[in-house]
């Protein structure tokens, strides 16, 4: 069996997919650009783009090797009430809740009993100053994984959502967030991909079965 990992390329996504690949794990990747890792089959797609996303879950929809989907891909632009741009908050809508429930809506037919679904969300769901667009799609997350652990319950497949704080990647440098310039955690560094990584794995073996509808938030400290 093989896990489907989002966001494959780069950051969070890419740390996910090399850790389960040292674990062990099968991994189909998904993701714009070519990850050159080995041990993934990589898929191309912009899971922003409809047309691409329609494709992709087309595929995976037809794959029946599937235990464990983990959506990771994601994008992050920041502005002020008043400044807001609405292509960007609709692309993040896309990628961070229209791509998951496309994906997975199109492979739980085929899951078997027992498999596990993982979303990265992110701290800032419960609201930054700055971020309100980016926040909202985050906070949607969680609507999304409670609603479906409960409906996939019966069948002993878990769902729950990964909520990294400011995490050591190149999304912190990004220009599209310089309106709100990450800040040192409480604990005097930021998240490190493999540490988000390690808590994926863990909620997709066997000692994550019993944790389901969760919003776990790892943030070195800088929700308190």
């Amino acid at each position: 069996m093989a896990v489907l990992v989002t966001g494959v390329s780069s950051g969070i996504g890419r740390a996910i997919a090399e850790k389960l690949i040292g674990d062990g794990r099968r991994v189909v990747g998904v993701s714009r650009r070519d990850p050159s890792l080995p041990g993934c089959e990589w898929v191309s797609a912009d899971l922003s783009s409809a047309s691409e996303l329609g494709a992709v879950a087309a595929d995976v929809a037809g794959r029946g090797d599937l235990d464990a989907v983990v959506h990771a891909a994601g994008v992050q632009f920041s502005a002020p009430l008043g400044k807001l741009d609405h292509e960007d908050g609709a692309r993040m809508w896309a990628l961070h809740v229209d791509a998951p429930s496309r994906l997975v809506d199109a492979v739980v037919g085929g899951l078997p009993d027992g498999a596990r679904i993982v979303l990265i969300g992110s701290r800032t769901a419960t609201g930054v100053a700055g971020k309100s667009q980016y926040s909202a799609t985050k906070a949607a997350l969680i609507g999304l994984t409670r609603s479906w652990a409960m409906e996939l319950a019966p069948r002993r497949i878990t769902v729950n959502v990964v909520a990294p704080g400011p995490t050591a990647t190149a999304m912190l440098q990004d220009p599209n967030r310089s309106a709100t310039p990450p800040r040192v955690p409480a604990l005097g560094r930021f998240v490190e991909p493999s540490e988000v990584a390690g808590l994926t794995a863990f909620l997709l073996g066997p000692d994550g079965g019993s944790i389901t509808g969760q919003h776990l938030v790892i943030c070195g400290g800088a929700s308190l």
